[in-house]
């Protein structure tokens, strides 16, 4: 059996627009070949300018109308909608969305927490699968650079004409964000975006340990990898970055599928 550790990533400063997110993650941390980096989807949407001002969003007459009904800010209803491809639910003081990135989640996914001033909010970046490959090669080329020879793992590769010092490390990037679960209590950290990672690892066809054939049996590496990073940092600690290490089995050169590759095909969907 392997062992995985997860090592928060310390002394990020707050995050702006138009930083370069990979860089610094490189910067900071210590970069092996195999680990799984995973970034908060907060600081991504905030290196890629995806905060938006309340007082600057004009309200519409739909959401003006469901703001009355669910009790919310009417400007944040309308950039809820403004996100959404479709509304699911609208109960309770609850909204559920379809976001036009496919997810179901409340709000649109979007955020009020950790964000500077009571009238600014957060919203998903616009493609994280993209997000998710920019920082890889991102990530990869500053830590080649940032840490040299420091870089361990590249035995394999060290037939390579370059020095095998040089070259990237191969990684994975995770973009988490918390969601929650339509029948259980919480929020647990899922994959929005990833790149370099088996999203899913499929044991159909496979045999369990008494020898029986699995037919359903998929596993999300993915959304497991967000939730485990998860475990070693709080909401206010400022850690919005976490390697993983010991899941290289599960790390490709390619970028592979992404995330979308873990939402379930509508035809698929029972509740809808």
């Amino acid at each position: 059996m392997s062992e995985v550790r997860a090592i928060p990533v310390e002394g990020l400063p707050e995050i702006e627009a138009g930083a370069r997110l990979g860089e610094l993650i490189a910067a900071h941390a210590e970069i092996e070949d195999g680990d799984v980096i995973v970034v908060s989807q907060k600081v991504v949407s905030k290196a890629e300018g995806r905060l938006r001002k309340l007082s600057s969003t004009i309200p519409g007459a739909e959401a003006r109308k469901l703001a009355a009904v669910l009790g919310k800010e009417p400007a944040l209803v309308q950039l809820i909608l403004d996100q959404s491809r479709e509304v699911l639910r609208a109960e309770r003081g609850v909204l559920i969305t379809e976001t036009h990135h496919g997810f179901v989640c409340a709000n649109a996914g979007i955020d009020t927490s950790n964000v500077p001033g009571d009238d600014t909010v957060c919203l998903l970046p616009e493609d994280p699968g993209a997000s998710a490959r920019n920082l890889r090669v991102e990530i990869a080329s500053a830590a080649a650079r940032e840490h040299g020879g420091g870089l361990a793992g590249h035995s394999a590769r060290s037939a390579s004409a370059e020095s095998p010092s040089m070259l990237p490390p191969t990684l994975a990037v995770v973009i988490a964000d918390s969601f929650g679960r339509a029948w259980r209590l919480g929020q647990s950290e899922v994959a929005i975006g990833c790149a370099g990672l088996v999203p899913l690892d499929d044991w159909r066809g496979r045999v369990d340990a008494e020898g029986q054939e699995l037919e359903a049996t998929l596993i999300a590496i993915a959304d497991e990898a967000a939730a485990a990073a998860d475990l070693v940092r709080s909401k206010d600690s400022n850690v919005p970055v976490v390697v993983l290490r010991g899941l290289s089995r599960f790390v490709t050169k390619e970028d592979g599928p992404g995330a979308q590759a873990l939402r379930r095909p509508r035809s698929e969907d029972l509740f809808r």
